[in-house]
């Protein structure tokens, strides 16, 4: 099958990597709108026109169904979209859930992009599984400006997460939702800042679950996979362009981070 998938950026990636891992065998196009990156800071009917415009040419390229990979354009486009194209669409949202009932007694932190704290679908999700209030949300939007960068580690990152998580006490928390496909990247750093002792939580692993649901495809059991031979037969678009090599190489580049974090 071809599953499109889109993101602003290449926080997508971080998605498109998981696909490739459990689901190795079917076709991708990726769409990284790099021309209106970051959706973080952008009107809701700005993101709703690129978004419906992404939809609309991924259609058109014979995708058997659209993942959505990025928090903010699911909460503020999704329900428009899926209203509008019969092709499946699946979205992403913090994995408040799953941090709520890992959580037990302590409590729980979401990192996300301003407009996805903003908009109505995350305060929905927490009145549903939220219901000892036990989780706070702290916007990052400028991790979304360095995984863009590429600037995934240093003195500059470290003292924005240390800077930003300081209202917090720390030790009250034990699980930290990354709410920004961006935000996969920083894993290690933000266990650091955490000193290893929070567990974290992406939303991931169960989109890309989802999305197997949906098509009837059976997940791949044996982990196994040759990243660069998938990566080969992937198409990757830069707002509709096809991407040039210094866009592969970064790409590829982001593959290889993304196998790091992994191995944490």
């Amino acid at each position: 099958m071809k599953i499109g998938i889109f993101d602003s950026g290449i926080g997508g990636v971080s998605v498109l990597n998981e696909a490739f891992h459990r689901l190795p065998d079917q076709d991708y196009i990726f769409y990284a709108d790099v021309d209106h990156v970051p959706y973080g800071i952008k009107s809701s009917e700005q993101i709703i026109e690129y978004t419906d415009s992404i939809t609309a040419f991924l259609i058109e390229q014979g995708v058997d169904a659209i993942l959505i990979a990025c928090n903010t354009a699911t909460a503020v486009a999704a329900d428009y979209l899926r209203s509008k194209y019969s092709v499946p669409i699946i979205g992403m949202e913090p994995a408040v859930k799953p941090a709520v009932e890992e959580a037990k007694e302590g409590r729980v932190l979401v990192m996300a992009t301003p407009v996805t704290i903003r908009e109505n679908k995350l305060h929905t999700l927490l009145e549903r599984v939220d219901t000892q209030h036990r989780v706070d949300l702290l916007p990052m939007p400028s991790l979304v400006r360095f995984a863009e960068d590429e600037l995934f580690e240093g003195e500059e990152v470290d003292t924005y997460i240390e800077e930003q998580i300081a209202v917090f006490d720390k030790d009250k928390y034990s699980e930290l939702v990354l709410g920004c496909t961006h935000f996969n990247y920083f894993k290690p750093g933000l266990l650091k800042a955490f000193n290893n002792e929070i567990q974290l939580i992406d939303g991931n692993v169960g989109t890309v679950r989802h999305l197997a649901e949906v098509l009837g495809i059976k997940e791949n059991e044996a982990g196994d996979i040759d990243i660069e031979e998938i990566n080969k037969r992937t198409t990757y678009l830069g707002s509709g362009r096809p991407a040039d090599n210094d866009q592969l190489e970064k790409i590829l580049r982001l593959h290889n981070r993304l196998e790091y974090v992994r191995q944490l």
